[in-house]
């Protein structure tokens, strides 16, 4: 394909994207095919030469569509949201052509210099204490991970190695595979299965407390947990605290949580996947009191902010957390720079990432925070109305109370009359 092929293939694939999306709502969310469809409708082997792009893009219906599950359809009630937009979708193509592989500021200048401002600008949206800002040309700042779940891995590996030094530095004795063996960390039994997979990644004990009625994780019941796992000679060092649950939409309480790590000297990374974008809205912002206590942070702008998968905010108080420990420096990665730069590669698990910050510009310039304000609010208006549907149905029964953009409802159970 030449560039002038690529003119021609390229706008008939726009054409295409822009009717799948204008057509979204007439087709089946749920695909009708079994596992390993794909085999019975596709050659066993790569062809030898190169078929024409018509073949190609025949396929796209026969073998994809059949098996793509419509997320951005009116008609997907599964999970939360799955963020998307034609601005992101552009920002998603630019980012293919530019095909920058941001592992330092020199490999991507505009990759490296976007992505602080980007996380600056949304860091500034939800009201985020001043630490956590480039631009405060203090010690924190942001960077954009593929996932929460990476995020939330990043986190803990950046506290157990703070953990490690520190308990070292007292007790000189204890090697690290001792400490490692002795250290836990906690989260709500409602917190996201990512929080889990990280203890299992990393080797770590991770314990799961239970919630009060509302599925809310208390100061309290943390600080019990804490006390109880030191008598037993444990090393406390790492708390997740939930805002806005994947089961529930549940928020932990921050702030009693904080007040205990800041006490016991834990790390408190603290997960708003979802409801986070929500806190650009002033109305929305009290449910983030708290996270002044927090040591990292993160929102998905692809959960509710119009900016397709893989997007993730996370921030760091202190960026030594990370720098310090997952920095490796070869011959091939030096840098000829007089002033000293940001290298990104050390903020995360791959070496190489994505233009993702594109995506995020694209989006917060073509709507503005007053669009995305209104976006996030009739969601929220949605949610209301279909709870009061649902309490005035006498079919039904709503759980608890609605906050943003989940209702947890069900049937009522009929009790049957035994002859």
């Amino acid at each position: 394909m030449d560039t002038e092929e690529f003119r021609l293939y390229g706008k008939q694939m726009v054409d295409f994207m822009a009717d799948y999306m204008h057509n979204i709502r007439n087709h089946r969310v749920l695909p009708q095919i079994s596992p390993g469809y794909v085999r019975d409708l596709v050659p066993e082997q790569a062809p030898e030469e190169g078929e024409p792009w018509e073949e190609v893009f025949k396929d796209i219906q026969r073998v994809v569509l059949p098996g793509v599950v419509h997320w951005n359809s009116p008609r997907f009630h599964s999970y939360f949201p799955a963020g998307n937009s034609f601005p992101a979708i552009c920002a998603e193509m630019l980012s293919g052509v530019f095909c920058n592989i941001g592992f330092s500021w020199s490999a991507s200048p505009a990759s490296t210099d976007l992505e602080m401002v980007m996380l600056d600008w949304l860091g500034k949206m939800v009201q985020l204490p001043q630490e956590f800002l480039f631009s405060s040309n203090g010690p924190g700042g942001g960077v954009v991970q593929s996932s929460a779940s990476e995020s939330t891995l990043m986190a803990l590996l950046s506290a157990r190695e703070k953990a490690i030094s520190y308990v070292q530095s007292i007790k000189k004795d204890l090697s690290q595979g001792i400490i490692l063996e002795k250290m836990v960390y906690y989260s709500s039994i409602e917190a996201h299965c990512s929080v889990e997979k990280a203890g299992l990644l990393s080797g770590l004990t991770c314990r799961l407390l239970p919630t009060d009625a509302a599925f809310s994780l208390q100061g309290d019941i943390l600080q019990a947990a804490i006390d109880e796992d030191r008598t037993q000679g444990k090393i406390p060092f790492f708390v997740v605290g939930t805002l806005g649950t994947t089961n529930s939409c549940a928020f932990d309480n921050i702030e009693k949580l904080g007040e205990v790590c800041k006490k016991e000297n834990l790390w408190f990374h603290i997960d708003a996947a979802y409801a986070g974008a929500a806190f650009i809205c002033p109305e929305f912002r009290y449910l983030l009191n708290g996270v002044e206590y927090a040591d990292s942070f993160l929102l998905c702008p692809a959960k509710w902010l119009l900016t397709n998968h893989d997007c993730c905010a996370m921030w760091v108080k202190d960026r030594e957390n990370i720098l310090k420990p997952f920095s490796i420096m070869h011959a091939y990665l030096k840098e000829d720079l007089e002033v000293e730069t940001l290298n990104y590669r050390h903020w995360g698990i791959p070496c190489g990432r994505k233009f993702r910050s594109l995506k995020m510009w694209f989006v917060f310039r073509l709507f503005g925070v007053r669009g995305l304000q209104t976006y996030i609010r009739k969601h929220v208006r949605l949610a209301h109305e279909f709870e009061n549907l649902a309490r005035n149905d006498n079919r039904f029964e709503v759980l608890f109370p609605v906050v943003l953009g989940v209702v947890c409802f069900r049937l009522k159970v009929r009790k049957t009359h035994l002859l």
